[in-house]
């Protein structure tokens, strides 16, 4: 470097934030004609950090102390640093991982940057997703494999008991996407066949056979006949009855109501049953729905199936062609799910993301997410809740205050 006459000036101002600092600042380095080479600007609980990285004019200490004139003025801090040359591209291997706390601690956050560095990576610049009700950050990460990195972070995240999602930076986060949902357990809390179940009478022995299949001990059909045979009998009013007692998981409608804003498609893909389905798909703006037909002979639940049963290859297929149809790739797919019949489904998407699910499909998907609220999926997508709460307020939709 020539010290008498660097290249570059790097600029950092910090201090409280207020109208008219950016304009001050910059108005500064208009009198000397400086070129802007790089430029970032954060504020911080109501503290300002601005970098500027400019060409350095050849009386660089005028101009330097022009700057510290008007920092001064601002009542703020200022550092300048002389160097040479343009700023460096980022380095190969660039990669969002989103980390999401309730809470998220400072011990937590020290371990993921300590595995972040420990594989050579880099945290560029780090954006606050959320802070209500859960604490969501995204780090910009340059010089490390996502691979490498999501295999390292996921042991991290299981030890610190945190969320973390690493996706490779490209311009498929910014594109529109589809996203395919299972249903019982994921969109909505509890299963539908253990709530009929309830009405028959046979709801511990439908529960239990669930859970047999949810964790991937027994074949889904199988399960499903076995289950859906208890239900034999049953009046098909009481469809409506388990209809209207369905509870949907806290931020699936504000996911569904954000992203088809920007232009997403929904599919719902379900073991459950098309006459719950069709009509949940109704009520929350869903494109595409795929579900099991319970056969009903003469206004009654016969205890069968009508035709073949939507099963874990079936998934996997309705997602292919649900993508298809919206004219997408697999690539841009993201597929939600929590029981292992969802596997094949979330091994086909572009993003796999295991929602509040058993361990065997947490260590299969891409990510996992085990907060109560599915709206926490937009984050992972780079939408903050601030935008969320901006974009319903525009639309006449009123969101909870997070605490002071």
């Amino acid at each position: 470097m020539n010290a008498a006459h660097p290249d570059t000036l790097l600029i950092t101002l910090t201090g409280k934030d207020r109208p008219g600092v950016t304009s001050s600042v910059f108005s500064t380095l208009a009198l000397a004609g400086v070129e802007v080479i790089d430029l970032e600007q954060i504020i911080l609980r109501r503290r300002l950090i601005l970098g500027v990285l400019v060409s350095a004019p050849r009386d660089w200490k005028k101009l330097a102390a022009a700057v510290e004139a008007s920092a001064e003025a601002l009542e703020m801090s200022v550092e300048i640093e002389r160097g040479t040359g343009d700023n460096r591209s980022r380095r190969e291997g660039r990669s969002h991982v989103t980390i999401i706390g309730t809470p998220l601690r400072a011990a937590a956050m020290a371990a993921i940057a300590g595995r972040i560095a420990d594989t050579g990576g880099n945290i560029d610049r780090i954006e606050r997703m959320a802070r209500y009700p859960v604490t969501a950050i995204d780090l910009f990460v340059s010089g490390a494999d996502p691979e490498t990195l999501r295999t390292l972070l996921a042991v991290e995240a299981a030890q610190q008991g945190i969320d973390i999602a690493v996706q490779p930076a490209t311009m498929l986060r910014r594109g529109m996407r589809l996203i395919v949902m299972d249903v019982d357990s994921t969109l909505i809390q509890g299963e539908v066949i253990e709530m009929l179940a309830a009405h028959a009478g046979h709801e511990p022995e439908v529960a239990r056979i669930t859970e047999q299949a949810m964790r991937g001990e027994i074949d889904f059909e199988e399960s499903l006949r076995r289950r859906v045979r208890l239900l034999a009998g049953l009046d098909e009013s009481v469809l409506d009855q388990v209809y209207a007692d369905i509870v949907v998981s806290p931020g699936a409608r504000t996911m569904v109501r954000t992203l088809r804003r920007l232009g997403y498609r929904f599919a719902i893909v379900s073991g459950g049953f098309s006459q719950i389905t069709d009509r949940l798909a109704t009520d929350l703006g869903i494109h595409f729905a795929r579900a099991n037909e319970l056969e009903i002979v003469d206004g009654v639940i016969t205890g069968e199936i009508v035709g073949a049963v939507v099963d874990r290859a079936g998934k996997a297929e309705a997602l292919r062609e649900f993508a298809e149809k919206v004219g997408v790739t697999q690539d841009a797919t993201i597929a939600i799910g929590d029981g292992a019949n969802d596997l094949d489904m979330l091994n086909a998407a572009g993003l796999g993301i295991a929602f509040n699910a058993r361990p065997v499909v947490q260590q299969a998907a891409d990510t996992a997410v085990n907060v109560p609220y599915l709206d926490a999926i937009l984050y992972l997508l780079g939408i903050s809740r601030e935008e969320i709460e901006a974009a319903d307020a525009e639309a006449g939709f009123v969101t909870p205050s997070p605490p002071v």
